[in-house]
């Protein structure tokens, strides 16, 4: 029982608040475990064939991603959250099943994977439809999940369990990665993206099952996070209703949600010219499609690890002591130092831990405090515009980086260019971190003034 209580304390979450957080880190474990099973294949599949592919495919994603935004506001528009939460999951089970078929069909009729002697068009197809759908799908799923979370969770207690739930799907993700490498090691078998597969799918199905029971208890807990019952009620079970051109229609016209894109668009061309170099040197290093998906693992699980020691020792507290914009303005720093360091000592090993440290700092300190972000608007606007920032202004972000990329290798800029071209990009960077701390501190203020008024 102390040790319980220390345990609360030092996540400062209260004990009436404990089963929501433990099913809310549950179901995040679900979703990021799934996906880090689907994400070494995707990355395997993706530079199989080379790095001028990937660079399109960047391209093809970010297309493909304005439509399914557009689509998901459409059903968002005519289903409350206990339907679409679940059916935005069924429908990346049945893609799953239906990607594993098609592989099935090719490897039994004599195909083999992209990449391999034996490819054919159908495995190619498949291969790249696998590697853009994962590419969109991933950021939905991750932003469905924190859009719940903001509306199940007031202001002060996103700031407080955030970090706490993060920790949960990190959990998940070493998990994921660590079962794929194991595997992927183990075997050359050409079926080894179908088992991969399934197994996502698998943890996608136990995500729904998880989300539902929170739902319920959320209602049921209703009372112990000071909103009226009514109020949940509502969000649970009214349509959101408007267009499907409402999110876009929202960014438009909100500085505030114009600067939480702009930190998500810097943030994926950071993202992407780290991306673009791991993938050079996985691809100058294996062979095959399995030693592909180990390697990736590999990156990915060490990353995942970096993420957790970060998110129990530091980031239950810093959002609270440092406060969301400054917690914001860590990751540009990480950049700006990594890309610098990198320069110097242009080593496997300084990449393998700048990319981790990087990592680290995007989930565990930055994600959850841009995810307090979206708690001082609403519900619409966090089903709907969320979405356009998460997705699609987040894969624009992936095409302006790799546009970046393939400018920097043609003029024959070395990483000290780079390192110095960062510089003025964090500044921004920082600066813009921070003026959305104080708009969302104003907006708090006066969500609290209006909940008080009811």
């Amino acid at each position: 029982y102390g040790l319980t209580d220390f345990l609360l304390r030092y996540l400062r979450i209260r004990r009436t608040e404990l089963p929501l957080a433990l099913l809310a880190a549950l179901y995040f474990f679900c979703v990021l475990c799934g996906y880090f099973f689907l994400r070494p294949v995707r990355e395997a599949m993706g530079v199989s064939r080379g790095m001028s592919d990937l660079r399109w495919l960047f391209a093809a994603t970010s297309a493909v991603s304005l439509g399914a935004v557009l689509a998901f506001g459409g059903v968002v528009a005519r289903m409350n959250r206990r339907q679409f939460i679940p059916v935005a999951y069924l429908f990346v089970i049945v893609c799953l099943l239906l990607f594993s078929g098609l592989l099935i069909v090719n490897i039994m009729s004599g195909g083999g994977l992209i990449g391999s002697e034996a490819e054919t068009l159908t495995s190619r197809l498949v291969g790249y439809t696998f590697y853009v759908w994962l590419s969109v799908i991933n950021l939905f799923i991750t932003s469905v999940f924190w859009a719940f979370m903001v509306d199940i969770f007031h202001f002060d207690q996103s700031k407080r369990m955030f970090p706490f739930i993060g920790i949960g799907g990190t959990l998940g993700a070493i998990m994921g990665g660590w079962s794929t490498n194991q595997v992927s090691s183990m075997t050359e078998s050409p079926y080894l993206p179908v088992g991969l597969m399934l197994a996502g799918a698998l943890f996608f199905g136990l995500a729904i099952v998880v989300m539902l029971t929170l739902d319920r208890m959320a209602i049921r807990l209703s009372s112990f996070y000071g909103t009226p019952m009514d109020r949940i009620a509502e969000r649970r079970t009214g349509k959101m209703g408007g267009s499907l051109w409402e999110g876009l229609r929202a960014i438009g016209t909100s500085s505030y949600l114009l600067g939480i894109g702009a930190y998500i668009v810097l943030m994926a061309v950071s993202n992407t010219l780290i991306y673009f170099t791991q993938a050079s040197i996985i691809l100058e290093n294996t062979d095959t499609l399995s030693q592909r998906v180990a390697g990736f693992a590999q990156f990915d699980m060490l990353a995942q690890i970096a993420t957790l020691f970060t998110q129990i020792f530091i980031t239950t507290h810093l959002i609270k002591r440092i406060g969301v914009g400054w917690t914001l303005a860590i990751l540009p720093a990480v950049t700006m130092i990594g890309f610098t360091i990198l320069s110097v000592w242009t080593l496997y090993g300084v990449m393998a831990i700048f990319q981790a440290l990087h990592r680290a700092t995007r989930y565990a300190v930055s994600r959850p405090a841009r995810e307090t972000l979206f708690s001082v608007v609403s519900a619409s606007e966090k089903y709907k515009a969320k979405p356009v920032v998460d997705v699609f202004l987040y894969r624009g972000g992936d095409v302006a980086g790799a546009g970046i990329d393939s400018l920097f290798a043609l003029l024959g800029v070395t990483l000290a260019g780079v390192a110095t071209a960062t510089i003025p990009l964090a500044g921004v960077w920082t600066v813009l971190s921070v003026r959305l701390s104080r708009t969302q501190a104003k907006k708090a203020v006066m969500e609290e003034s209006h909940l008080a008024s009811i």
